[in-house]
């Protein structure tokens, strides 16, 4: 009985500090989004164009520049048409061409292009809807962070 008694006990134990007794909804097994920036993925119609770590950074003057990073993994190119920030059409300079694994990055030092809205109408610390406009995926949305000027965000302006 003794034997018995030793075996359920280490086997509560190892359990209980295991943290398997939190079960399917344990808090650590939900975490959905490590990172400010939002991803998604336009899958549709045969294309993968993955967007990693997006969202927009107010600056001082109140624009909204868009940061975050494009990759389409077909060996057809794609281009991004246009941006749409809370509403708005947002300036697009630099490469809109999405060719195959060759990143667009929006900011930081391998930036090779540029999306700002002159007039964000939001704060830092809010989501707005940012859409992405594909020659040949359509669209995506998604609800992006407002982060401010500063930080890791420092050096960016509009």
């Amino acid at each position: 009985m003794r034997r018995v008694l030793i075996a359920f006990f280490i086997a509560t134990l190892t359990v209980s500090l295991s943290g398997c007794g939190a079960g399917l909804n344990a808090e650590t097994r939900n975490l959905k989004q490590v990172t400010d920036g939002v991803e998604a993925t336009v899958n549709t119609d045969g294309n993968n164009i993955k967007v990693v770590n997006l969202l927009v950074v107010e600056t001082a003057e109140g624009a909204g520049v868009l940061v975050g990073t494009l990759v389409n993994s077909l060996d057809q190119e794609d281009a991004l048409l246009g941006v749409a920030i809370n509403g708005q059409i947002a300036s697009l300079t630099g490469s809109n061409v999405l060719a195959k694994n060759k990143p667009v990055i929006f900011e930081g030092p391998s930036a090779n292009i540029k999306a700002v809205v002159p007039v964000l109408g939001a704060k830092a610390g809010q989501r707005v809807q940012v859409t992405m406009f594909f020659a040949r995926a359509g669209e995506v949305t998604v609800q992006a962070i407002i982060r401010d000027q500063r930080d890791d965000y420092a050096g960016i302006t509009a």
